[in-house]
């Protein structure tokens, strides 16, 4: 087995992260074949039922809007993903528009991750403006242990350049970790970070994530924090503004709203 997926055998395989099935799927001095069958089999042992929870979830903060990754996102997905620099950050490779389709599916339907495309309010307020131009990045959390749901990985990307420094991230990264906890019961964060992506490291730090480990394979540092009382409370109060609603009915009600009206 590639030393690639050896260390991640060492994590019981419990995700199945984009950048490491696809180099798996190429055979070259970091991957081999035989990876590919012990990826499938072990994504297929290490489902749960809880992750899907999202799949018509909207949460409304004050300048973004959370909503599920849908079919309608994947031409602007794989156009962020053709960006050398967005590929070096998120350690991925590229695909074709076909296989980002196939990946939407896949995300969609994984049992053991929450996948959100992160809309700018503002944009998204009027209703004449499409939803696919109101999107400027991705945010995740799901399982790292099947032996325990309490832990989780989040994971975000604001890929339009135009929206970095500008604090979006930190709303986001509040909003997803308030959801976790009272949503999903998790009682301890992870985040697995690109050595490079300083910007994203420095974010995590300020929300009182710890270095726990370094990979030289992968290149990554990995940062936990562990949810205690303080913590709890903090986030419910600082994000009692956050709003859910069904995802298909706010849809909908833009739809409407860009309707003529008849008399």
């Amino acid at each position: 087995m590639c030393a690639l997926c050896e260390e991640k055998s060492n994590h019981a395989f419990t995700r199945i992260r984009k950048q490491y099935a696809l180099r798996c799927l190429v055979t070259s001095s970091r991957s081999c074949r035989k990876c590919i069958a012990t990826l499938e089999i072990c994504e297929a042992a290490s489902t749960t039922s809880i992750m899907r929870i999202n799949e018509d979830t909207l949460l409304e903060g004050k300048r973004v809007v959370l909503v599920p990754y849908n079919v309608d996102h994947v031409p602007r997905y794989h156009m962020w993903m053709s960006s050398s620099e967005l590929q070096k950050l998120t350690a991925s490779e590229p695909l074709t528009l076909e296989q980002e389709y196939d990946m939407q599916r896949s995300w969609r339907e994984d049992d053991d991750k929450c996948t959100f495309i992160i809309l700018d309010k503002q944009l998204w307020a009027d209703p004449e403006v499409q939803e696919q131009e109101c999107m400027v990045g991705d945010v995740n959390i799901f399982l790292t242990d099947p032996s325990d749901p309490s832990v989780a990985e989040l994971e975000i990307m604001i890929a339009e350049p135009n929206y970095r420094g500008k604090g979006l991230g930190k709303e986001v990264i509040q909003m997803m970790m308030c959801y976790g906890v009272t949503k999903l019961g998790v009682k301890k964060f992870e985040a697995k970070i690109g050595l490079d992506n300083k910007v994203s490291i420095a974010l995590f730090k300020k929300f009182h994530f710890q270095e726990s480990s370094v990979s030289e394979v992968f290149q990554e540092m990995t940062l936990e924090l562990t949810v205690d009382e303080s913590l709890r409370k903090w986030l419910l109060e600082d994000m009692s503004y956050m709003q859910e609603e069904e995802y298909q009915k706010a849809r909908d009600s833009r739809q409407r709203a860009c309707q003529p009206q008849t008399q």
